[in-house]
């Protein structure tokens, strides 16, 4: 039997064509940045690279719990940002590499990361493509066929794992590279979130229940071919939508390698 492992692309159908993601602009990576950090990234970033020359309307969005998210309107189109005022960049560049890689796929419909970074006085902010959602749910069976596509076009030369850690909601994910599964499952996903339980709650039941678990899972696997490709990571029914056009929309990803049954 053959598994691979991935995230989902985007489905080449649901858009007439994909311009090639422009490389992902981030404040940590540019030199300047550590001298100067503007008053107003966003408004700055929308007004020079984002090609608009006013901004007409800023309207939150509701929906999420962790990050506040707003729709900026502009003379050169629309715009969604998320700001946080607690948590750092790597929490958005995380997201941002993973729209990034599933964009990149061609594959499923996802919004396209623009450039995320800090904010001047603490916390972080990433700006991205704003997509219309439809008032219909997404067709589940091509939800399912575009999430099969993407997993076939994510392809890990790798190993498993994903270029930086992320987070799930918030919880921190671990990301190191790995050639096994099984290890890479056991140590980063299991192992690590068992761990946190146990620091965070203090009862050591579920943590000794868990590593037996993962020390015995190998057997499982026998016999089974694993292969790494890229996945969503965080796919549930609130990071699921649709377009205007009815086609899938996938947000808010957590980004890794892992299994795909083929």
């Amino acid at each position: 039997m053959l598994v691979h492992v991935g995230l989902l692309p985007l489905s080449s159908s649901c858009l007439p064509s994909l311009p090639r993601l422009p490389r992902l602009s981030s404040t940590k990576h540019r030199t300047f940045a550590m001298a100067v950090v503007s008053e107003d990234p966003v408004r700055e970033w929308i007004l020079s690279e984002g090609n608009a020359t006013q901004i007409t309307r800023i309207s939150p969005v509701g929906g999420g719990c962790i990050n506040r998210a707003s729709h900026y309107d502009t003379d050169a189109g629309s715009f969604f940002v998320k700001t946080n005022r607690s948590i750092g960049p790597s929490m958005f560049e995380g997201e941002a590499l993973g729209l990034g890689a599933m964009f990149e796929t061609g594959t499923i419909r996802v919004p396209k990361p623009f450039k995320f970074g800090p904010l001047p006085t603490g916390g972080s902010y990433i700006i991205m493509e704003f997509i219309e959602f439809g008032s219909r749910r997404s067709n589940q069976s091509v939800l399912g066929r575009k999430l099969a596509e993407m997993h076939k076009a994510g392809k890990s030369e790798k190993g498993f794992g994903f270029e930086v850690n992320n987070t799930v909601g918030s919880t921190p994910q671990i990301n190191t590279w790995s050639s096994d599964w099984i290890q890479f499952y056991g140590e980063h996903r299991l192992g690590y979130q068992l761990q946190l339980a146990l620091d965070q709650y203090g009862d050591s039941t579920i943590y000794e229940k868990g590593q037996r678990l993962v020390k015995s899972m190998g057997p499982f696997f026998d016999n089974v071919v694993i292969e790494p490709c890229l996945l969503h990571g965080d796919l549930w029914s609130g990071n699921i939508s649709s377009d205007k056009n009815g086609e899938p929309v996938i947000l808010d990803p957590a980004c890794y390698c892992k299994l795909k049954w083929t």
